[in-house]
């Protein structure tokens, strides 16, 4: 997986969203695979001590075995999103079951979300950025925003060291950045050494946290 997407393969997929806007100094910081009990919510008091607002990526199957801790990310105004139920590959599953497994994820989502509150748009992340055309264009008919990235900061991998992946952040992001962090267990140990350094880089140079909407 490329730390930077080329733009050419932005230009092919021009109906997903791989970054935001670049006319202000703003970040999009994007976390993947949770809620993680112990994980996610260290993610949560790292964001809240620079005035800072994500979009999470959540695994159905996470949300139902941990809904407190999905909570938490909404009652922090967080922004939630879809990524699948069970983190499927989506060059290696079958379009039905993909979507299906999709649309089980949402709705264990809007099942754990606060009454009264509803996801008009919903963003879906697919596991690996791995989906074939016709599932996406599947998904998009469903309602759902597919949100790619600018940027994988390689937390997960584990043949990485911490200074690796925040040099993989440093290096490449800029105004309208879209990065790709983990609340996973597999991810935290670079995580927790890199998050609160990126956070704090970036807060000096003036720029803001934003949730994608």
């Amino acid at each position: 997986m490329r730390e930077r997407i080329p733009r050419i393969i932005k230009w092919i997929y021009p109906q997903r969203i791989w970054e935001g806007p670049e006319d202000e100094k703003a970040l999009y910081l994007t976390f993947d695979d949770g809620p993680v009990p112990g994980v996610t919510p260290w993610v949560l008091e790292q964001l809240k001590a620079y005035d800072a607002k994500a979009s999470f990526f959540c695994i159905g199957e996470n949300v139902e075995k941990h809904p407190e801790v999905f909570r938490q990310v909404i009652d922090a105004g967080h922004v939630v999103g879809n990524h699948t139920y069970n983190h499927l590959n989506g060059w290696k599953t079958p379009v039905e079951e993909y979507i299906q497994n999709t649309i089980k994820a949402r709705e264990v989502i809007d099942q754990n979300l606060p009454q009264g509150k509803d996801i008009q748009d919903p963003l879906f992340r697919p596991p690996y950025g791995k989906i074939r055309n016709v599932q996406a264009k599947r998904l998009q008919k469903l309602g759902f925003r597919i949100v790619m990235w600018s940027i994988v900061s390689m937390d997960y991998d584990l043949r990485i060291s911490p200074e690796k992946c925040l040099e993989n952040v440093l290096k490449n992001a800029g105004p309208g950045s879209i990065i790709v962090f983990h609340d996973s267990h597999k991810a935290e140990k670079n995580l927790k050494q890199v998050l609160p350094q990126v956070l704090e880089h970036y807060k000096n140079a003036g720029y803001n946290f934003k949730a994608l909407i």
